[in-house]
């Protein structure tokens, strides 16, 4: 996948009191994510730089600013994913899950300013953008007796309600941005409409726990299912890109028998893991359960950081009884917790809690495990200023709409 380059000379340089904004090279934006500054920020997978050869038909950048971006001083980075609007050289600007900024900063125009105004000039004409402050949270604990007909997360009174997460929706508000899946819990799927990363995540907690602390925060039943796993003697290893046509076709199997489509082909997991790994080796694991043999089960986990995430499960429809998935699970919680992970993020679980709905059954798979369901501001929308842009971003969404 190609760069969008913009010649150095017409490259916007934007500065608001001490920040400057510049384009970067993939070594600095990277060195930015391992230092501390960069760690304590926790950037998701989809904000490094190698998700941009992920992502086919879309062009990319990579932004910093602080006080010196040529010479590595950043306070944020951004990975920008440009789509050109058929028939113009104008495009639309997406940061999934970013960009990689200090949300908590009250002033957040010394940095938002500057990367709105680059992105203009740059072409763009409307921005789409993930800030990473939670919103609301509820425990497991919460939730597990409070399901019912109908029932959906916004029914039920949250845990926690991050102050900083509403404090950035209404700075966003302020400044015209607008929350793609609108303020509710959204439908049946594991975002809010017209998110296009889920929305409500399920999060495990592993910092300042022991392995036996993980253990004991499985329910019951998950327990059971751990143990059976092993007793009936299967084999969770980690395998390697010879895997992943195997665990293509336990995706397969997997979306027809739970009624979801990702649309995804094996092309595009290869094209994942060959990207990953090359940027960082053991960034995406492929973990395989073997039972007599045979593969009956397999999950992708991706750790950038102090994060870890279950990216993606796949299992067969026979020998369920053995617990294939669950032993995944177990093995990759425990790898997390000894990689020092502070989370295990689980990421995306429907909104309902009613038991009668399909989707349910993925968010009770994952409230066993004792952790939290997890609402993030979602993703927020705003055309770049002019009345050609904003008629140009009405024509996207439309054409969105009818792909």
């Amino acid at each position: 996948m190609s760069a969008l380059l913009v010649p150095p000379s017409r490259v916007p340089r934007a500065r608001n009191r001490d920040v400057a904004l510049r384009t970067i090279t993939a070594e600095t934006y990277r060195a930015f994510l391992a230092s501390p500054d960069g760690t304590a920020l926790g950037a998701g997978f989809l904000q490094c730089p190698s998700w941009a050869d992920v992502k086919e038909g879309w062009r990319s950048q990579l932004l910093g600013w602080g006080p010196d971006p040529e010479a590595g001083q950043l306070t944020g980075v951004a990975l920008v994913l440009l789509r050109q609007f058929p028939g113009t050289r104008k495009y639309f600007a997406y940061l999934p899950e970013g960009p990689v900024a200090d949300w908590s900063d009250p002033e957040v125009d010394r940095w938002l300013g500057p990367l709105l105004e680059h992105l203009r000039r740059a072409g763009a004409f409307a921005v789409r953008i993930g800030p990473s402050p939670a919103y609301r949270r509820w425990d497991a604990a919460l939730l597990k007796p409070l399901t019912g007909p109908g029932r959906r997360l916004g029914d039920v009174l949250a845990s926690e309600v991050d102050p900083l997460g509403t404090a950035v929706a209404e700075r966003l508000r302020a400044r015209g941005w607008r929350r793609c899946g609108g303020d509710g819990t959204g439908g049946e799927g594991t975002g809010g409409d017209g998110d296009a990363q889920p929305r409500h995540v399920f999060h495990v907690p592993l910092a300042g726990r022991t392995t036996e602390d993980l253990w004991s925060g499985l329910n019951q039943e998950w327990r059971r299912n751990v143990r059976r796993s092993q007793k009936e003697g299967v084999e969770v290893v980690v395998g390697s890109a010879a895997e992943l046509p195997e665990f293509y076709r336990l995706l397969g199997i997997t979306e027809r028998r739970d009624g979801f489509r990702l649309g995804r082909s094996l092309a595009y997991y290869e094209r994942q893991y060959a990207a990953l790994n090359a940027e960082e080796q053991g960034r995406m694991k492929l973990y395989l359960a073997r039972h007599r043999g045979e593969i009956l089960a397999a999950h992708t986990m991706i750790t950038v950081g102090r994060r870890a995430w279950y990216q993606t499960g796949a299992s067969a429809d026979h020998r369920r009884e053995v617990r294939p998935s669950n032993a995944l699970q177990w093995r990759m919680l425990q790898d997390a917790h000894a990689l020092g992970a502070d989370v295990y993020d689980m990421r995306g679980v429907p909104s309902t809690l009613d038991p009668d709905e399909r989707a349910y059954g993925l968010l009770r798979w994952k409230l066993g495990t004792g952790g939290r369901v997890v609402e993030t501001l979602g993703e927020w929308e705003r055309p770049l200023g002019g009345s050609a842009n904003h008629t140009l971003h009405r024509a996207f969404q439309a054409y969105l709409n009818r792909r």
